[in-house]
């Protein structure tokens, strides 16, 4: 059986995603298993996700996905490059995967391997410090710095980070793109009845329910329940903030140690009342405001800057019989521990086991961003997704 993977966060899935799944069969066959990689609960954007992971898995895989398999939130949480690498690297882990579909603006995978390959190159490097030392943010002096154009486009962007992972890594996996069909990422329109997953949370979280279901899969939202937002854990965040010293923030991954950032970072915090107030004082043309949200949610988490280079063990959310299938060639195939169940993380040994522990406390804190707070012990508790329509 051919298998293709795909990275994604499904926050929510919607019918961009179902179409981009869809769009793959059309091009690999009908046949073709589907192997996705999901963010957890605490995705890149610096956010907790709308709905639980195991809830966006079952969803997932009713709109076409055939398994589903968490991106450690260390991976989850951070730059597009670490993201990539993260979700690159448990989908060659499988050995059972042959593609990587992702989507994109240009649909032209030449021209973004053309743009991966410049960034890989010595030269490189050298014009990315002189932008840098111009005093432009990272996403510009990169663009400055490589000359293509198609990394203006944030799924364009992702796309070379996955092209570039898959070269790190030595990989076999062959790349794909499909084109991204709608609205663009993060806006507030609608285009050809496709809107952004930045718009629908928009929607759900401001209770425009009706609105929001129109721009996803039918049923989608009976099975979402009450958004989460990061509203009901502020002040906590705040909390944590305000006690942290320059070498507490100088702990965290991608902290600008070298730059100063830790002291302008810890003298916001002790000025902000709100977490809004925090990013606004402490952003400048070289720190964007993704980048602040994703060290104070770091910090908030307690994620350390001795983050493992590559995921230590693959935790499957859900499956169905398609997926069950590529399950059972996993476990000869695959390099890595597979965590079916909750109990088997019991045998995890070292830094697996210390990832596994500290994505229960992840959890834990996800369970505060609800009205009425969820229970600790979930990763414990909970068990794959298992749909059996295919």
């Amino acid at each position: 059986m051919t298998a293709a993977g795909v990275i994604a966060e499904y926050n929510p899935f919607h019918l961009g995603h179902a179409w981009q799944l869809a769009r793959t069969r059309d091009r690999l066959g009908d046949e073709t298993g589907l192997v996705c990689v999901m963010s957890g609960h605490w995705v890149q954007g610096a956010d907790c996700a709308v709905a639980d992971k195991w809830t966006r898995a079952g969803l997932a895989l009713r709109g076409g996905a055939d398994l589903i398999l968490e991106l450690p939130t260390p991976f989850a949480l951070s730059s597009a490059e670490s993201f990539a690498r993260g979700g690159v690297a448990l989908l060659e882990a499988t050995g059972v995967v042959d593609v990587l579909s992702f989507g994109s603006e240009c649909g032209d995978i030449d021209q973004l391997a053309a743009a991966a390959r410049i960034l890989d190159g010595a030269d490189y490097r050298r014009r990315l410090k002189e932008a840098l030392a111009q005093g432009l943010s990272f996403p510009s002096a990169r663009q400055e710095a490589a000359g293509c154009p198609c990394l203006s486009a944030p799924n364009n962007n992702l796309g070379v980070e996955y092209l570039r992972a898959l070269n790190a890594l030595g990989s076999a996996i062959r790349p794909m793109t499909v084109p991204r069909r709608g609205a663009g990422h993060g806006t507030a329109e609608v285009e050809e009845g496709f809107a952004s997953a930045t718009q629908i949370r928009r929607l759900l979280r401001g209770g425009q329910t009706g609105q929001a279901g129109a721009l996803l899969p039918p049923g989608t939202l009976d099975m979402l329940g009450e958004p989460s937002s990061l509203t009901w854990v502020e002040r906590g965040i705040l909390a944590r903030l305000r006690t942290m010293t320059a070498a507490d923030w100088s702990a965290l991954p991608d902290s600008g140690a070298a730059e100063g950032l830790p002291d302008r970072l810890a003298n916001a915090a002790r000025q902000a009342r709100s977490l809004e107030e925090f990013y606004s004082l402490a952003k400048t043309k070289r720190y964007t405001h993704a980048r602040l949200r994703r060290l104070a949610l770091s910090a908030f988490l307690g994620i350390g800057g001795d983050r493992p280079a590559l995921p230590p063990y693959v935790r499957v959310l859900g499956f169905n019989r398609r997926g069950q299938t590529l399950l059972r060639q996993m476990k000869t195939a695959c390099a890595l521990p597979i965590l079916t169940k909750p109990a088997q993380a019991k045998a995890l040994t070292g830094q697996a086991r210390q990832v596994f522990e500290a994505e229960c406390r992840y959890t834990d804190l996800y369970g505060l961003c609800f009205s009425t707070p969820r229970p600790c012990g979930l990763e414990w508790t909970s068990s794959p997704v298992v749909d059996r329509g295919i």
